[in-house]
C-alpha cells in the first residue's frame, strides 16, 4: 500500500516523520536510516534493522578479562492455565 503525505524541511535539515507513518512502522526515537537518493526528485529512507542485543557480542569480546558463561538450566514444567 502506498500514501502520500507531506512534510517541510527545517531551517536545520531534519524532516518530520508525520506521527502516522510513526505508527504505522512503530518507529521510536533513536532509530537509524539509509538514506538514498535515486535521482534529482527522489530520496529514500530504509530504517536499518538491528537486533535489540546489536552490538552485545562486540562489548562481550571487548572485555579486559576472560569469562565463562554457564550453562543454563532447563525448566520442562508446563506454563500456569490462565
Amino acid at each position: 500500500m502506498t500514501s502520500t503525505m507531506t512534510t517541510v524541511l527545517s531551517k536545520s535539515g531534519q524532516i518530520v516523520l508525520p506521527l502516522l507513518v510513526r505508527q504505522k512502522l512503530r518507529l521510536s526515537p533513536g532509530e537509524e536510516f539509509d538514506v538514498t537518493i535515486k535521482d534529482e526528485e527522489m530520496i529514500t529512507l530504509r530504517r536499518v534493522s538491528r537486533p535489540p542485543n546489536w552490538g552485545l557480542a562486540d562489548l562481550l569480546l571487548a572485555c579486559p578479562s576472560s569469562f565463562k558463561i554457564s550453562e543454563r538450566e532447563t525448566d520442562d514444567t508446563a506454563p500456569p492455565a490462565a
